[in-house]
């Protein structure tokens, strides 16, 4: 999920940019931002960039992976190996 630092960091710039009269409200107007930007981000079943990274290598070593194993069958098989563009067609 994203870091709560970026909600609070978000949440206190839009607070800032209210009104004088509506930051008398500051407290209730900043949770409830809070909340909502939670709640919506919630929804967007969003990830870390980090956690994005770790799934991007996993692919590429599961991709390297597929090629070799691809290519020693073709071996087994007495068939010339597929090159990398004609290889599996996961993407």
């Amino acid at each position: 999920m994203i870091d709560p630092k970026t909600f609070d960091d978000l949440a206190r710039r839009i607070t800032e940019s209210l009104p004088e009269s509506v930051r008398s409200f500051q407290k209730d107007v900043e949770r409830q931002v809070r909340s909502t930007l939670h709640q919506g981000f919630d929804r967007m079943d969003l990830v870390t960039r980090e956690d994005f990274d770790v799934q991007v290598a996993v692919l590429e070593r599961t991709r390297a992976r597929l090629r070799d194993l691809e290519a020693r069958v073709a071996a087994l098989e007495g068939k010339p190996a597929m090159p990398d563009h004609e290889g599996s067609d996961i993407t």
